[in-house]
């Protein structure tokens, strides 16, 4: 076997590897559990524990905070779950909500065909990443990357292969040519990754969305759907939200909700599942100027995620290969996730589409009217949408970190953004006596009215810090004798365990510089 090939080899299985970690670490810790998990369980279905929904409210909180709070025309709403269903006709996704899979026969496994081939070209892509990096030790300092990449015969004949199979992919996907699809698998010689082989079946679409029925007789007229996206409900209140708030375009709606997909094949943790969480804002826009706004929220999001200190090169804009229906412009915020770069949050230049159809099907007008040119039109939306899930994924997997210590030792610790974390601060007395419990319930009974606290008194204080690591706690606050001589105390800190002695009265202003949001907001500037 080449050397390049075990390297290959290995670093995919330190990233699976990663990812196995992850979710161990999350059950031991109470982040998140298998659902159902004492009937052995239920496929793509997860309960966040404890921490877990801690730390996923704290996000939530950050993204609605930074979307309406900090943008005065972006409002929220809370609509429904259950919708008209007429909404989902107008809407497009009881014709056109369809997902294309196929089997492997040798090992029963299904997939989706156009994430067969993605993965295929994120291969090659990371081909010329190895080009560029032999690149940078042969030609050192003076290297330019990017002259390098169109220059390079190895690149070019990479690159060129790329854009042949995305030209093939998008012809297939736009014409709905499923044998197209399955010729180009073949064709590029794609295995099956359980099973190795290439032996695969027909292409076939299958509708995502769950249907039920509404009331106490079923049948096709009582049949409704659980919502496979948020968006609709924005659309349908659009003129309810701009009347009542007296909102001049342009403005936006933000929701965050729970959506429901039948996903065939749902895998890889919580990256993808059936019940799922979304943060999406619709940003309503003069007809026009839409591609304007476009790139002004792609670097806008961008910069919302680079706020969160995980580190640049963990994001990439990926342009839609296909556009959806209601699309004219297109991406994704990529991260790279233990399992390679995945979407994070699309960004989308949806035109008039979901306005115009509400109108058609409902016979309303969902029109604005502009006083500064006296004219209504049907305005145009640029859409934001992040997987909470996804993103709660991310930061963990940013921040999950095994670490060898001066001594020899090893801790695992979460290194998650201050103010996201589930506890802000671990109060510890040094001892179980001599009024340290005492001393350090004063302390987490001040804090506890703007932080969230955890108390321990258990096991060594070296124990106990590696707890907080692990669990991600950005600070701990020591109480020992000291202290109650002179009302101090040693604040520890998670990312680089230094430690200082401060005053009591100094401790909430600590806590609030770094765990406030603040802290985020600042760095959004």
């Amino acid at each position: 076997m080449s050397i390049a090939k075990f390297d290959r080899i290995f670093v995919a299985m330190e990233q699976k590897d990663l990812l196995k970690d992850i979710i161990s670490h999350c059950k031991e810790y109470g982040f998140i559990f298998p659902s159902s998990e004492i009937y052995d369980g239920l496929a793509a279905t997860y309960d966040y524990g404890q921490l877990g929904v801690e730390l996923k409210n704290n996000i939530k909180t950050y993204w609605w905070k930074a979307m309406t709070q900090l943008n005065p025309n972006i409002v929220g709403i809370d609509a429904a779950i259950f919708m008209h269903p007429t909404t989902w006709k107008a809407s497009g996704h009881v014709d056109a909500f369809n997902d294309p899979l196929i089997d492997n026969k040798d090992s029963k496994k299904r997939y989706r065909a156009d994430v067969l081939i993605e993965e295929y070209v994120e291969k090659q892509r990371q081909k010329i990443d190895k080009e560029v990096e032999k690149g940078k030790k042969r030609f050192g300092e003076h290297f330019n990357a990017e002259q390098f990449k169109t220059t390079n015969p190895n690149v070019l004949r990479i690159q060129e292969k790329i854009s042949s199979i995305e030209e093939r992919m998008k012809k297939a996907l736009n014409d709905n040519a499923l044998d197209d699809l399955q010729q180009l698998i073949l064709d590029l010689e794609i295995v099956c990754p359980i099973s190795g082989s290439k032996n695969w079946t027909d292409v076939r679409q299958f509708n995502l969305m769950f249907s039920t029925s509404l009331g106490s007789v079923s049948g096709e007229s009582s049949t409704i759907y659980l919502r496979p996206e948020t968006a609709q409900g924005i659309f349908v209140n659009f003129l309810n939200v701009q009347k009542s708030g007296r909102m001049k375009i342009p403005f936006g709606i933000a929701q965050i909700g729970k959506a429901f997909r039948n996903e065939i094949v749902a895998r890889q943790f919580i990256f993808r599942m059936r019940e799922f969480e979304q943060m999406e804002m619709q940003f309503f826009v003069k007809p026009g100027e839409e591609l304007m706004w476009y790139e002004h929220w792609k670097i806008e999001r961008k910069k919302w995620h680079l706020s969160l200190g995980l580190g640049e090169d963990y994001y990439r804009f990926h342009d839609h290969i296909k556009l959806a229906h209601y699309a004219n412009a297109a991406c994704d915020i990529e991260f790279n996730f233990p399992m390679g770069f995945k979407e994070l949050e699309g960004i989308h230049s949806r035109t008039d589409f979901d306005l115009k159809q509400h109108e058609a099907h409902s016979g309303k007008k969902l029109q604005y009217f502009d006083t500064t040119t006296n004219e209504s039109y049907v305005p145009y939306v640029v859409e934001t949408s992040v997987g909470l899930d996804r993103l709660f994924l991310s930061i963990l997997s940013a921040a999950f970190k095994r670490e060898e210590l001066e001594d020899g030792s090893e801790r695992v610790v979460l290194s998650i953004p201050a103010p996201l974390a589930p506890y802000k601060v671990a109060v510890l007395p040094l001892l179980k006596k001599d009024g340290l419990p005492e001393k350090a319930m004063e302390i987490v009974h001040q804090l506890r009215q703007h932080f969230s606290v955890q108390y321990d008194e258990k096991d060594s204080i070296g124990k106990r810090y590696r707890r907080q690591d692990a669990i991600g706690t950005p600070f701990a606050i020591t109480i020992d004798h000291e202290t109650l001589e002179n009302h101090t105390v040693t604040l520890r800190s998670r990312d680089d365990m230094s430690q200082q002695r401060v005053a009591i009265s100094e401790v909430e202003k600590q806590m609030t510089d770094h765990c406030g949001w603040p802290a985020l907001f600042n760095r959004l500037n």
